[in-house]
């Protein structure tokens, strides 16, 4: 990637050194970079969604938006954990570079006690404000779930719908962990019960609390139909099952003041 580094890349550390970083009302850490294509409003509204209780486990995290980020080195598009490569930041949106670029970057930044994380993400990736918004608040999800756990109740709602064969889930990661764990192609116990594989309820769990932390702060932020949740890979979790667990969430977590949890239900024509 030489040749990009020549055109315009910057690395996604100096980028760090030269954003200015801000902090919205809630706590979170974040900073905008290049030609984004959001604007400031709809970014400080965005970010300050996050519960201030959520957002107070993400002292260590800085989220940084910018037109696209990239691995050097990187020959193809797609995926999102972080690798050994240098994270590379277009600080402007070229299709070459689209091709080339990934939804978001988690990058050390800092070292000993003043280590902590910048998560760059990719607007210019993301075409629409709600693939936007849910970008973030996935990986919002995620680090809070990485530092919170998944609160007992989530866990023992989650797992009652399992168990009663509520069908479909919230991502991919969470239908394929309630799979393994609920004993898919497993041969039953003794008592006749299907075995439970405790390391994959684990997964499924804290998958299914980030997801649902996601879908619920992205509710705060953007209006959209339950239909746009929707993935080809698996079915999405019935309505009335992830309406329960969005409410549990906003009550472990309630909204900041000026943001407002709904859930608005249609009749059919």
């Amino acid at each position: 990637m030489t040749e990009g580094v020549q055109s315009g890349l910057v690395t996604a550390t100096q980028v760090a050194r030269e954003a200015a970083v801000r902090q919205a009302p809630n706590g979170i850490h974040y900073a905008a970079f290049g030609d984004t294509g959001i604007d400031d409003p709809e970014l400080v509204r965005m970010v300050q969604a996050v519960p201030a209780s959520v957002a107070a486990a993400l002292a260590r995290k800085v989220y940084y938006f910018v037109p696209l980020a990239l691995a050097e080195g990187r020959s193809g598009s797609g995926g999102h954990r972080s690798g050994k490569e240098t994270t590379m930041i277009s600080p402007v949106y070229t299709a070459d570079l689209a091709d080339l670029a990934i939804c978001h970057r988690n990058v050390a930044l800092g070292a000993g006690e003043d280590a902590g994380e910048g998560v760059f993400i990719s607007t210019r990736l993301l075409s629409d404000r709600f693939s936007l918004a849910f970008e973030f608040f996935i990986n919002v999800g995620h680090a809070f779930v990485d530092e919170a756990g998944v609160a007992e109740s989530f866990a023992e709602l989650a797992w009652s719908q399992v168990v009663a064969d509520v069908r479909g889930e919230t991502s991919m990661d969470a239908w394929e962990s309630r799979a393994l764990a609920f004993g898919a192609g497993e041969a039953a116990s003794r008592d006749g019960k299907p075995r439970i594989d405790e390391k994959a309820k684990t997964d499924y769990l804290e998958a299914a609390f980030s997801d649902a932390v996601a879908i619920c702060l992205l509710s705060l932020a953007v209006d959209f139909d339950y239909s746009e949740l929707r993935e080809r890979e698996y079915p999405l979790l019935a309505p009335q099952a992830l309406a329960e667990r969005l409410r549990l969430i906003a009550r472990l977590f309630p909204p900041n003041p000026d943001y407002e949890f709904s859930i608005r239900y249609r009749r059919r024509a």
